[in-house]
């Protein structure tokens, strides 16, 4: 996805982090970079949007049970693996 504009950080490099940005898991920097995208970027945002409100209900629904470190390492282990295997996510299809 792009909103057609220039911005520091490409659209899609945003929207594929967004969940780290949710989950405050991303490096300050990275999360300052991100956020400061956000701000600039409207598609983006109300993108944004969307993700925060379907991780809110999901929280909800599911009564706030954390899923074990293991498995959290795990799935992002294989999270990495599939995106290195498929040279990344192609977000214009």
């Amino acid at each position: 996805m792009s909103c057609g504009n220039h911005h520091e950080t490409d659209c899609s490099d945003v929207l594929n982090e967004v969940w780290l940005f949710l989950d405050q898991e991303c490096d300050v920097n990275r999360r300052a970079v991100l956020e400061r995208h956000l701000n600039e970027c409207s598609p983006c945002l109300e993108q944004y949007g969307i993700e925060e409100h379907l991780k809110i209900l999901l929280a909800r629904k599911c009564g706030g049970d954390h899923a074990p470190d293991e498995f959290k390492e795990r799935l992002r282990a294989s999270i990495r693996q599939t995106v290195i295997k498929h040279g990344g996510v192609n977000l214009k299809e």
